[in-house]
């Protein structure tokens, strides 16, 4: 199995300089081979291989306006024309819209370098058309028996660098369990649980709402273009990145653990896209990240032997009697317990879960009722 390890590092000025250059040219390339494969398009009507995007480069590469491309190593060149090519088979089937340009400040910037463009000796990585190696912060060992097959290194609007590392590994399933657990997401309790647990929702964009909305005000004010435009502009991308470092941790954290002691897991699939319609719990809804939540469940399944059941997003868990089936007409929002018509009393978000862990339980007995996974 393939996995990523990503790790916090900090390059030496002259590997900031270089890898700058790179991230450039890793962008110029991208940007004008789509709109070389836009052109070919609208005016000849035909789809651009990957092997033509990839002679193309080299003619770049021989322009005198764009000799500089030689400059860096050609494996991140490459490595974005793969990018591009991904991106277009996925519009063409539909499962992602048109690319678009990759603009300076606004994407991430980031460089792939295979196994060719970079060693890996005693430890210590040094990228191609370098000669220190990276000074990475190894927050937690790599496998004794892994090989980098290939590494990323990227920069956030924070100016943090940090490299990902993919290693073909063996990942050791946990111990068998018959444990079966339904999850009901919510806002005011970011998970509860068909066993009666509820685990309440931090709210992280809340303790730093006041920072910023200040930040935010001050951006607004500068002038397009300037200095302290982009000075204000780091601030707030600062603050919105610890908001995301404590939101991801957690939610981490909290999927670890369900995976871990659960064999079965059954989720909502909900449409967040559409409830973030609302403009009333737009922002609330946001913060909970229940779509990260979901993510990190179904690969983490996938790791440890686990299965991650999703029920369809219509099933009506809240209004379902978990005792006797039965389903109430009307509940709104703000009716928190409930009493059935067979005298059974229920905690809202408690019985949801319940009931959604019965239909998840249903569905991998009948296979009906089930959504495919999003992957």
């Amino acid at each position: 199995m393939k996995r990523a390890y990503r790790y916090r590092f900090y390059p030496s000025p002259d590997q900031a300089e270089q890898l700058a250059r790179t991230f450039g040219c890793v962008r110029y390339v991208y940007n004008r081979a789509l709109a070389e494969r836009s052109r070919v398009w609208i005016q000849e009507q035909r789809r651009v291989t990957h092997a033509e995007a990839d002679r193309w480069l080299t003619g770049w590469k021989r322009e005198p306006e764009t000799a500089w491309l030689a400059e860096p190593s050609k494996g991140p060149l490459q490595a974005t024309l793969r990018n591009l090519q991904a991106a277009y088979v996925n519009f063409w089937n539909k499962r992602a819209k048109y690319p678009t340009f990759k603009k300076k400040g606004k994407t991430t910037d980031s460089a792939t370098y295979f196994r060719n463009c970079f060693t890996y000796r005693d430890g210590k990585i040094t990228l191609a058309k370098q000669d220190q190696p990276l000074r990475i912060v190894w927050s937690r060992p790599l496998p004794h028996t892994a090989v980098p097959s290939q590494v990323t290194v990227s920069r956030n609007s924070r100016g943090q660098y940090h490299i990902s590392i993919l290693v073909e590994t063996t990942v050791h399933e946990g111990p068998a369990t018959d444990a079966a657990v339904g999850i009901d997401l919510g806002i005011a309790s970011l998970v509860t649980l068909s066993t009666g647990k509820k685990i309440a929702n931090p709210r992280h964009e809340r303790r730093d709402s006041e920072k910023l909305s200040r930040a935010q005000r001050t951006l607004s004010r500068k002038k397009k273009g300037s200095a302290n435009r982009a000075k204000a502009r780091a601030k707030v991308a600062k603050i919105c990145g610890r908001i995301w470092d404590r939101r991801r941790d957690a939610l981490h954290k909290l999927s670890t653990k369900i995976i871990r002691e659960n064999q079965t897991v059954v989720i909502e699939d909900l449409s967040v896209r559409n409830m973030i319609r609302n403009h009333s719990l737009s922002r609330a809804i946001s913060d909970a990240a229940w779509s990260e939540l979901r993510r990190q469940l179904e690969y983490k399944a996938a790791w440890y032997g686990r299965e991650v059941i999703a029920i369809d997003r219509f099933y009506p868990s809240s209004k379902t009697c978990s005792a006797c089936g039965a389903i109430a007409e009307k509940l709104p929002l703000n009716v928190r317990e409930w009493t059935c018509r067979c005298g059974a009393r229920h905690d809202r978000d408690i019985n949801a879960a319940r009931a959604i862990l019965a239909a998840g339980l249903a569905v991998s007995a009948c296979g009906d009722g089930v959504r495919p996974p999003r992957s």
